[in-house]
């Protein structure tokens, strides 16, 4: 039954990320949607909030929640519990701190998909497109955490997620560039 669990939970990280990768897409588009004559913006934030609608109470909300149920039951049958706060735990301890910052971003995701459906866009589709890669960066740190366990160590994990943030800065600036060259 263990496995089966741990199959399932992996399932629906999969299907957790998914929504956490598309939305803040879909809220740089319903932003962006804004710079279109009113017709045309206005078919285009009706089409965006259908599709951010069924996209993050169908698949988003869903997926987190039986993502948690499953990675608490995982937790138990495997007594991983009992090792949280030992040496050989650390990597868990720091997984669940990741977590909790996860489902934080989970939450602000939310906020803004009540402002959008609300009419209310504070961020510019470049904020949304820095605040998007977030999610980039809590499957990078939770994924090592999880593979490699105690081999990593702080430091080179730190080290790591900082180069992983330059990087797609990086890429965001490059990409900006090039949307102001194409326009």
């Amino acid at each position: 039954m263990y496995f089966y669990l741990k199959a399932l939970h992996i399932i629906f990280v999969v299907t957790w990320f998914a929504g956490l990768f598309y939305m803040p897409r879909l809220f740089i588009y319903n932003t962006e949607a804004g710079d279109k004559e009113p017709a045309a913006r206005d078919v285009l934030r009706g089409q965006f909030g259908i599709m951010m609608k069924r996209l993050w109470f169908g698949i988003t909300w869903p997926s987190a929640m039986l993502t948690l149920a499953l990675g608490i039951s995982v937790m138990l049958m495997g007594d991983w519990d009992k090792i949280l706060f030992q040496p050989e735990g650390r990597w868990f301890l720091f997984k669940w701190i990741f977590l909790i910052g996860l489902f934080a971003y989970h939450f602000s995701l939310h906020k803004i998909y009540k402002q959008q459906e609300k009419g209310l866009f504070r961020y510019s589709s470049q904020q949304l497109r820095i605040w998007n890669e977030v999610a980039t960066i809590f499957l990078f740190a939770i994924v090592f955490l999880v593979v490699v366990k105690q081999s990593i160590s702080l430091l080179w994990g730190m080290g790591g997620l900082l180069v992983l943030v330059l990087v797609l800065l990086l890429a965001i600036r490059i990409y900006k560039r090039a949307r102001e060259k194409k326009s």
